[in-house]
Order: C-alpha cells, then sequence, then structure tokens
C-alpha cells in the first residue's frame, strides 16, 4: 500500500494493511505524544491513531481527499491490537519487487528496507518500506493500550 509523507513516497506491507479508512473525527488522548492524534471509534471499537508524518518529524499536510487511515494490527502488551496509521495521499497498491536495499534506522526502528528505481512500484524515484509490528515503543504501548494484565 504506497502513499506519501511530505515529499517522499512510503509503503506498507499490503498484508499488513486490514482496512483502509476515510478519515474520520478523532477523540483527543490527553497525554499523548505528539504523532498520537486521538482515538478513532471504529463501530464502538476505542482505536489509536498515529499520523505517520507527525511521527516522521514532518508537518501534517491538510487533510485531502485520498488521505485515509490504514488499520493494521500491532503486537502491544502481549497480543496483537489494531492501530490506525493516518497516511497522507494514499496511491494504491504496487509490486515493489525483489531489489530492496537496508534503508533502515536506527533512531526510527519502523523504517525498513528501500526500494529504487524500477523495483520502486512505477519506477520511479525510491519508496521506503514501514514496519508496523515495530512502530510502538514499550512506553507507548502502555500508554495506548493500558497496562498488561498481571
Amino acid at each position: 500500500m504506497m502513499f506519501h509523507i511530505g515529499r517522499e513516497r512510503y509503503a506498507l506491507p499490503l498484508a499488513a494493511v486490514q482496512r483502509v479508512l476515510p478519515v474520520a473525527r478523532l477523540k483527543a488522548l490527553p497525554g499523548a505524544p505528539h504523532y498520537v492524534p486521538g482515538l478513532l471509534d471504529l463501530h464502538g471499537e476505542p482505536v489509536p491513531v498515529i499520523d505517520l508524518s507527525r511521527l516522521a518529524g514532518t508537518p501534517p499536510d491538510a487533510v485531502r481527499y485520498d488521505t485515509r487511515f490504514l488499520l493494521v494490527e500491532v503486537p502491544a502488551l502481549g497480543r496483537l491490537r489494531r492501530l490506525g496509521l493516518k497516511a497522507e495521499r494514499v496511491t494504491g497498491v504496487a509490486d515493489l519487487g525483489p531489489a530492496l536495499a537496508d534503508g533502515g534506522v536506527a533512531a526510527a526502528p519502523w523504517l525498513g528496507p528501500v526500494a529504487v528505481g524500477s523495483s520502486a512500484g512505477d519506477g520511479a524515484g525510491m519508496v521506503q518500506l514501514l514496519d508496523p509490528q515495530r512502530l510502538l515503543a514499550p512506553e507507548v504501548e502502555r500508554l495506548l493500550f493500558g497496562e498488561p494484565a498481571p
């Protein structure tokens, strides 16, 4: 699933995306990190949302017609939990091909390999994969999903 953060292109493994949802109003979550704009009411289930632009240190773009919430499951506090990812300019699905280079950054473990050139889906520029399984630091897991049961 391809999308942008600012001018840069990123992707999530399609198998990681459960649903693609239109942007909706969020309930503020006081005390949350700056990149957590709030909770999404998903049919009565509160789902925390991470703004990928803010997480990457880029000012969030205005909500556009192609801004979406990408619903994923992440390991948190010993089990899988639903998490929404606010993604700018979702452009669709592309096959990145096998030519991926290590593009990880120690300070951002959620950044994965990079596809370059013809392996970047449409042959233009670079695309960096995000690993949703590595998005949440332990202290953020506790904040968003509560303390683990004793």
